[in-house]
């Protein structure tokens, strides 16, 4: 569990199952994903979320706000292996319900997860993947300090070609940046 102002980033709850299917069912949550989840869909996903962290003590978790406990959505890190030159790599990522959008949770979130995979868990890079149309999540990313690598975008192999989100763009960010950037916002 990590905490930041805020939030409380933790692992998943049986009585997260239903406001996240409420999330993952929202078609402009879901815009810039394939489609949108069925109940059971997102239950299982839950599942997957669980079994990634039992096996790597990491992953995408469930976000709750302090101040009424309500679930915000999910984010973390988790180990991005499908098939493109960019895998095996270690993602940052998240999926917030639209109430908690443009309130700073995502970055505040991502930001708490990137300390902890920089730091706990010594990783050199994380990478974080987005579709060209998706320019909130793009804006996430470089306040995160985040950027944009365009050797290395990539098609997403488990669409089809000619899809309108096959496309992809990677940003990264290395530890040594991540560190300078820590330390100039401490001393800024």
């Amino acid at each position: 569990m990590l905490e930041t102002e805020r939030l409380i980033l933790r692992r998943w709850r049986a009585n997260d199952r239903p406001a996240f299917a409420a999330l993952n069912a929202d078609p402009e949550v879901m815009r810039h994903f394939p489609r949108r989840l069925a109940r059971d869909d997102s239950d299982t996903l839950i599942a997957r979320l669980q079994d990634h962290f039992a096996e790597f003590g990491y992953g995408f978790g469930a976000v709750e706000r302090k101040s009424d406990r309500a679930l915000v959505g999910m984010v973390g890190l988790a180990n991005a292996r499908f098939d493109a030159p960019v895998c095996p790599a270690v993602e940052v990522g998240w999926r917030l319900a639209r109430p908690f959008w443009r309130q700073g949770y995502a970055t505040e979130a991502a930001r708490a997860w990137l300390d902890h995979g920089f730091g706990t868990l010594r990783l050199p890079e994380i990478v974080a993947f987005v579709v060209p149309a998706n320019a909130p999540s793009q804006a996430v990313m470089t306040r995160l300090g985040m950027r944009r690598d365009p050797a290395r975008d990539f098609e997403h192999p488990a669409l089809p070609a000619g899809h309108r989100l096959r496309a992809h763009w990677l940003f990264a960010l290395e530890r040594a940046a991540a560190t300078e950037l820590s330390h100039a916002c401490d001393s800024g």
